[in-house]
């Protein structure tokens, strides 16, 4: 900046902000227009150097100022893009400085004081100047490159994925941004399938935490769906993953039907063979979560150097608790067995000679294939957050359809050096306010 005023010419050069100080900022939610950022009666500190010729005196030096009675008032309208991200689209913004002080340094920095009034009111324009652009960088460069980390289909583990795109451009309420995702998983292998979604439609009436992600019964049973069609839910016991007593027991209950088929077989290994035969179907009530399954059971016998021959083929119907748990960016669910039963698929005079091996069929289940689901679900879902922002304080709730998990947000900054600007928010005047007032609102 370059100016005049009589025979007094200056030039200022290097201006740095080094602090900025937000008495008052607030972040409030405007219907039908989007985002509002207000920062009151703040302050900003800076430097810059000045060069000065004064009649025959040249001075050079460095000058701390304070900008004073800082007002900015911003609205971001937040959209869904074409790949079903969030992101910034407009901004609209109003940046005014008030007032303005300069302090000089210098062997003539007391001669010049009277000169500050000059200094500063360039100044304080040129910063009103600067403000709305810098921020409009922030929102439409810096902001959605953050939100451009956010994962919209991404792979769960190898068998299947989840697509996270928004279906529609967020809503904003008075008290909320309401987003609406797709939240549905799908088969690495057959990403073409399309699932039908009649699950009731969630409804989210709190608003104490920060964010509330409302999870519909077709957000679990899309991802029993896609791990059905993968091929995941089968399994066979056979040798040491088979227990002693239930091999024992098996050998007992079937032996007449092994002699009939061939006395030469009653010394060969016994096998199960288990294959979930229809997708498995989530139930979420207020009283919690469970999962319907129903698998075909096979008791094999395997003639060494011969295909395997079936004794017997079982109907199994299995009813899991589903505990759902939110840590940190990632969904996870534990099953328990609940309820257990078996029948056969050849005659009713045989499901009544299969009520000894309910008992040990369902401890070996419990010991083998529990184990095995959990496996898969323990890893967890990640939910589409941004790089440096975690759920805390997480609260599951069950509702009638769905489920609601509410949580704070804990954002770290990443440490690329020291930055060129620090923030230091200033003790608000007392009372405080409280330390979560809005609410994001997410349904899947």
């Amino acid at each position: 900046m370059k100016g005049k005023d009589g025979r007094f010419q200056y030039t200022i050069t290097d201006v740095k902000i080094t602090e900025l100080n937000l008495t008052h900022a607030e972040l409030k939610f405007i219907p039908n227009v989007g985002l509002l950022f207000d920062v009151q009666n703040s302050s900003i500190s800076l430097t810059f150097n000045r060069r000065i010729l004064y009649w025959f005196f040249y001075d050079t030096g460095n000058i701390n100022a304070s900008a004073e009675g800082v007002n900015i008032n911003t609205a971001l309208k937040v959209v869904r893009d074409e790949d079903g991200r969030l992101k910034i689209s407009n901004i609209t913004c109003d940046a005014k400085i008030n007032k303005m002080k300069a302090k000089f340094s210098g062997t003539l920095g007391r001669v010049y004081d009277f000169l500050a009034r000059v200094l500063t009111t360039g100044m304080r324009f040129v910063l009103n100047q600067q403000i709305c652009p810098a921020l409009n960088h922030a929102a439409l460069v810096d902001v959605n490159s953050m939100l451009d980390t956010i994962p919209v289909r991404t792979e769960v583990d190898e068998f299947i994925g989840i697509d996270y795109a928004l279906i529609d451009d967020p809503v904003v309420t008075s008290q909320s941004l309401d987003m609406h995702f797709r939240g549905m998983f799908f088969d690495l292998a057959h990403q073409n399938i399309t699932q039908v979604n009649s699950a009731v439609d969630p409804v989210i009436r709190e608003y104490d935490r920060m964010v509330y992600l409302a999870l519909s019964e077709f957000f679990f049973d899309s991802g029993m769906f896609s791990y059905y069609t993968a091929g995941i839910f089968q399994t066979e016991i056979v040798n040491e993953k088979m227990p002693k007593d239930l091999e024992m027991l098996l050998r007992t209950t079937y032996f007449g039907a092994i002699m009939m088929l061939n006395p030469a077989l009653v010394d060969s290994p016994l096998s199960l063979q288990l294959a979930v035969n229809s997708p498995p179907k989530t139930t979420i009530k207020t009283s919690g979560a469970t999962v319907v399954m129903t698998a075909i059971v096979k008791v094999m016998v395997l003639p060494p150097g011969q295909d395997p021959v079936q004794l017997s083929s079982m109907t199994m119907e299995a009813k899991f608790n589903a505990k759902v748990s939110m840590r940190g960016k990632r969904l996870s669910v534990h099953a328990d067995l609940r309820r257990f039963k078996i029948f056969s698929n050849q005659s009713a005079l045989e499901s009544l000679a299969l009520i000894p091996l309910q008992a040990p069929l369902k401890t070996m289940l419990q010991m083998s294939v529990v184990p095995l689901i959990n496996n898969w679900t323990k890893r967890g879902v990640r939910i589409p957050l941004a790089d440096g922002m975690d759920f805390i304080e997480e609260v599951v709730e069950y509702h009638n359809g769905f489920i609601v998990i509410g949580a704070n947000l804990h954002f770290r900054a990443p440490r690329c050096g020291k930055p060129p600007l620090s923030v230091r928010n200033a003790p608000p005047p007392p009372p405080p306010p409280p330390p979560h007032t809005e609410c994001r609102e997410c349904k899947m």
